[in-house]
């Protein structure tokens, strides 16, 4: 397995924010497996939007319309 970029600290306060009381290791893992997923996803199609643009740079722009563009 590729090492993840989003922590499990970061994965257990945002559940918990949201309500759990406890996070056991793998839900931390699968959400943040999950959630990298999703951002590849949006990443990918961003740059395709910024490249379309002429840009290089990818702005919010673009992240708003992969995100509006990609079911989720």
């Amino acid at each position: 397995m590729a090492r993840l970029i989003i922590s499990q600290l970061a994965m257990e306060k945002l559940l918990k924010k949201y309500g759990a009381k406890r996070v056991s290791e793998p839900a931390k893992t699968a959400l943040s497996e999950a959630l990298e997923e999703i951002g590849k996803k949006i990443g990918e199609k961003a740059q395709k939007y910024s490249e379309h643009s002429g840009r290089k740079t990818i702005k919010s722009k673009d992240i708003k319309l992969a995100v509006k563009e990609t079911n989720f």
